[in-house]
């Protein structure tokens, strides 16, 4: 299948190297040309502008962004649109407020360019094990795209989840567990950190133990196991932890349909926290966004 990918940062890289895997054509863009030129080495196709990406694509047209959400994804789609035609699909995979897609799909309607949502989950890794897929749009044509989709997903890893907003609104919940998750983690660790066996004890064992075949092993236990080998107390990090948004749209949405989240609303105020904190917990859950996401970390001044 043919597809323009727009955007080649840390995700839209590995994701248009394993499309290509898989045998797909992909016209590739990004505002900075030196990284068209790398993603050409590896058998994609460049393009240098959008109207070049448009014009060496075949209609039905499938674009594809990777872009940082908010006005980068509207400014975009604005040049897109006077450049796409009828039956042209535009798919958003990066991290919209899924509000922002319904809107996006009711700009698109008079000029029938289809919208699709697709939420994806797998940061640097993605292009190794495959991405988590969440797609919302019109079903036939995300029928259509399944070719993409299952491509870039490992078994089993493709949901179609409904109309418009439909697979942002479940990847914005997915991130939002995300945070309840890394921070209960982090409390843990810190609990260990305090304790009169933290001398005896090395948290990268800890968490590669926890890992065979207890109730809490996962992914991010693996990921804090790679991190703890690297730095075993992780002192070398700044207990800094950023938030992409998505943590703060899911704890408004259950403001908004009144369901209690009291875990995800207070691990989203211990990011706040963190920016003014030193501890071992924050700390852990700056190690882990920057395993599993390559998201920039604070390095203590030496």
């Amino acid at each position: 299948m043919q597809v323009g990918m727009v955007g080649l940062g840390r995700m839209g890289m590995n994701m248009v190297k394993r499309l290509l895997k898989g045998r797909h054509k992909v016209v590739a863009y990004n505002r900075s040309p030196d990284k068209v030129d790398e993603i050409v080495k590896h058998g994609a196709k460049g393009a240098y502008s959008l109207e070049e990406l448009v014009g060496k694509l075949k209609h039905p047209r499938v674009i594809w962004l990777m872009l940082p959400a908010g006005k980068p994804v509207d400014d975009a789609i604005d040049s897109l649109r006077g450049l796409l035609e009828k039956g042209d699909i535009i798919v958003e995979g990066g991290n919209s407020f899924y509000k922002d897609d319904i809107r996006r799909e009711e700009l698109l309607k008079p000029q029938k360019i289809h919208y699709v949502d697709a939420g994806v989950s797998g940061g640097i890794w993605g292009l190794k094990i495959g991405y988590c897929m969440m797609a919302g749009g019109d079903k036939k044509i995300c029928k259509y795209l399944e070719p993409l989709f299952k491509t870039l997903a490992p078994k089993d890893g493709y949901l179609y989840c409904g109309p418009v907003g439909a697979g942002h609104f479940v990847k914005m919940i997915h991130n939002g567990i995300e945070y309840g998750m890394m921070s209960a983690y982090g409390e843990g660790f810190e609990i260990l950190n305090a304790s009169p066996y933290s001398s005896s004890l090395d948290f990268s064992k800890v968490a590669h133990l926890w890992n065979q075949g207890s109730v809490i092993r996962s992914w991010l236990l693996e990921l804090a196991e790679a991190a703890l080998k690297k730095d075993k107390t992780l002192a070398k990090l700044e207990a800094y932890v950023e938030d992409s948004g998505e943590g703060r749209w899911t704890v408004q949405q259950a403001v908004d349909t009144a369901v209690p989240a009291p875990v995800i609303t207070s691990a989203l105020f211990q990011r706040f926290r963190s920016r003014d904190s030193g501890s071992f917990s924050d700390r852990m859950l700056a190690a882990l966004r920057n395993e599993f996401g390559g998201h920039a970390v604070k390095k203590k001044k030496r």
